[in-house]
């Protein structure tokens, strides 16, 4: 058995660290003895470091399960500075570097591979790990194994399988920050309370300042972020609800000569992989980001963390503003609250589960005949999130089974399988309206913020912080001066949010619209002509979108000027495109006809759904050939309609097409 004198030698040697925490040194010893280990310590306190280095000393390659792509970038690339040989699999990887990683794994060439967990999936990854020789499994971010935690993921279950196949001796790993002792509790179920061991830390952040911010509205909100931004020292982090609220807080703040970007999911990995260096290399501010940054982002210097909506639970913020301030300098952590914030995390938790009803139709379904995955989405019409989380939990109540056929694969209903058991689900629902009501009294609290958060967590010792804003009797609003809501004003014509529609196979060119629909009041008005008979759009919206061509398409000459035919809104597209090129000189064309009858795009909830209803569903009889057309529509929601249009002007020997709308919807809403 190593001692700690000799580990330490080597860490000095090899990491350039002085020294193990007394609680670090704890772990490796037990994983170097074969032990299995739940590690629930606060986030920057050097979990990673405890299985790198258990890792590099044990025979054979350290499989870590994580699903944070951008922390496996990251690390990957720290362990090869280190001269330690490591890999990632991954979704951002192509085939052919997927087999290249897998080829080695199976060699034996990596020390260290990290995975995503849905890649167990991976017929080529099962028969490769049964090739490997195994030194460890970790499970990192460990909280997504329970339905009780706040980032639950059904292919974490699957992680529990493989290690109760593994002989009582094989070291595992089980770690995380965020572990209320209910969800610590079903871990230890789940992975055999007698043969785990349970590290649990203290969870406070000492150098954490947290204060929470009132505020009326949207307005209220970019005043105060931009005050709090000016004020703060450092780079920090903002997050925020939607995709679309972290373009338009990253815009604000550009606006106002704030080098700032905004980070999401729907970026290409690319991209993101550009910003993740940028910001690491203090080129930003800020990043204004929804949850897909802060998990995997090691960057020790953030001062400061602004979230813009109250999260779901005080397990997602203590994890969401723990990536800050992990040098250990005093760190500002903001949450600006209005009441209308609450309908955002209600509607998250409302549709956490698809209702009852669809588990019964996708059943019923199956119970026709067996399906692929795309089948079953045109069938139901549900988006494919919604789908997954059916079909998993499907799959583990043992009612559906997934095959293969013809290399593809397919889903069936299992022969004489058990009735659905519901009962879980609202028990589920029930837990985390309860977890919100617990961020809400986080908001309100009486006492020291960081102890609210530990109380939660189940930390059984606490003192006050003496720093965050009810310690120091400091309650905080923010309203928007006469000078702010103008400058707001400004911004808002000004900034016009692109339609990224181009690629290399369509004759589109990435688009723009006027305005978000939902954000300012370009909605109310749309609606109104719409729904209300409200008539024509108003100028208000024809001089917008036309200030939002001019900042996007410049000095560029359109051929002709073309419109979407509607489906439900009668003429006010067509009248609307009459007055667009009235101002602009360019020829009107109404050349673009249905061939049939399509239902309205929003009752489709799956892109399949979408695509399917507009498929070979427009033409026209006007000679295009070669020529540049400016196609207008009322609002952008999929892009489903603008591409399907486009892909017919193509075949009629179009040469470009570029977007240009009213409104592009919020998150599809």
């Amino acid at each position: 058995m190593m001692t700690r004198t000799d580990a330490e030698k080597i860490l000095q040697e090899k990491f350039g660290l002085p020294y193990f925490y007394e609680e670090q040194w704890e772990a490796i010893s037990k994983l170097l003895n074969g032990e299995r280990i739940l590690m629930i310590q606060r986030t920057g306190f050097g979990k990673s470091l405890v299985f790198q280095f258990a890792g590099m000393l044990l025979e054979g390659t350290t499989v870590i399960f994580s699903p944070l792509i951008a922390l496996m970038r990251e690390q990957v690339n720290k362990l090869k500075e280190l001269k330690l040989p490591a890999a990632y699999i991954n979704s951002t990887l192509s085939p052919e570097e997927k087999n290249e990683v897998m080829r080695n794994a199976e060699k034996g060439m990596y020390k260290l591979l990290y995975i995503a967990p849905e890649r167990q999936e991976d017929e080529e990854w099962q028969l490769v790990v049964q090739r490997m020789r195994l030194g460890m499994v970790v499970v990192d971010e460990a909280h997504c194994i329970s339905t009780w935690g706040h980032d639950f993921r059904p292919s974490y279950r699957r992680i529990v399988n493989v290690v109760k196949q593994l002989q009582n001796d094989f070291p595992v790993l089980a770690c995380t920050a965020t572990a209320t002792i209910r969800v610590q509790q079903d871990i230890e179920s789940q992975f055999d309370n007698s043969r785990l061991t349970v590290l649990r830390g203290d969870l406070s952040r000492v150098n954490f300042a947290l204060n929470v911010i009132s505020c009326n509205n949207l307005e209220d909100k970019m005043a105060g972020v931009l005050q709090v931004v000016n004020g703060n020292h450092g780079t920090g982090v903002i997050y925020c609800g939607t995709q679309a609220e972290t373009e338009i807080y990253s815009k604000w703040l550009d606006f106002n000569g704030i080098m700032a970007t905004n980070y999401n999911a729907g970026l290409d990995d690319e991209t993101r992989k550009r910003i993740e260096i940028d910001f690491l290399n203090d080129k930003y501010k800020c990043v204004v980001s929804t949850n897909a940054l802060g998990m995997g982002m090691d960057k020790p210097n953030l001062r400061f963390v602004i979230h813009t909506q109250i999260p779901t639970s005080p397990l997602h913020y203590y994890q969401e503003i723990g990536r800050a301030g992990r040098d250990g300098l005093e760190t500002k952590v903001i949450l600006f609250y209005a009441p209308v914030d609450d309908e955002l995390p209600l509607s998250f938790i409302k549709n956490n589960k698809p209702s009852i009803n669809n588990y019964q139709r996708l059943i019923d379904i199956l119970r026709q005949e067996p399906l692929g995955l795309n089948s079953i989405i045109k069938k139901i019409n549900l988006k494919q999130t919604a789908v997954n989380v059916i079909l998993n939990d499907l799959i583990d109540q043992g009612i559906v089974v997934k095959a293969i056929k013809n290399s593809r694969p397919y889903y069936e209903l299992k022969y004489n399988s058990p009735a659905l058991n519901t009962n879980g689900f609202e028990e589920l629902r029930e837990a985390k309206l309860a977890d919100f009501e617990q961020m809400k009294g986080y908001m309100n609290s009486t006492i020291c913020r960081m102890r609210y958060l530990q109380n939660y967590l189940g930390d059984s010792e606490v003192n006050s912080c003496g720093k965050c804003d009810v310690d120091l009797s400091k309650m905080i609003s923010i309203y928007a001066t006469t000078e702010e809501l103008q400058k707001i004003e400004e911004f808002r014509e000004n900034y016009f949010p692109v339609l990224n529609v181009e690629n290399t196979t369509s004759i589109l060119i990435d688009g723009v619209a006027a305005s978000w629909y939902g954000v300012t009041n370009v909605a109310s008005m749309i609606h109104h002509s719409k729904y209300e008979n409200g008539g024509d759009f108003p100028d208000y919206l024809l001089r917008l979108t036309l200030k939002a061509f001019r900042k996007q398409f410049k000095n560029m000459i359109f051929d002709l000027v073309m419109y979407v035919p509607p489906t439900l809104s009668g003429d006010l597209v067509k009248n609307f495109t009459e007055k667009i090129s009235r101002t602009l000189k360019f020829e009107l064309s109404h050349g673009i006809v249905k061939t049939r009858v399509t239902e309205a795009q929003k009752i489709f909830e799956s892109s399949i759904g979408k695509k399917e209803n507009l498929k070979n569903a427009f033409t026209t009889q006007v000679d295009i050939k070669g020529k540049k057309i400016l196609l207008i529509d009322d609002i952008f929601d999929s892009g489903s309609t603008i591409k399907e249009i486009a892909n017919m002007l193509k075949s009629k020997g179009a040469q470009l097409v570029a977007p240009l709308v009213i409104a592009k919807t919020v998150g599809g809403r």
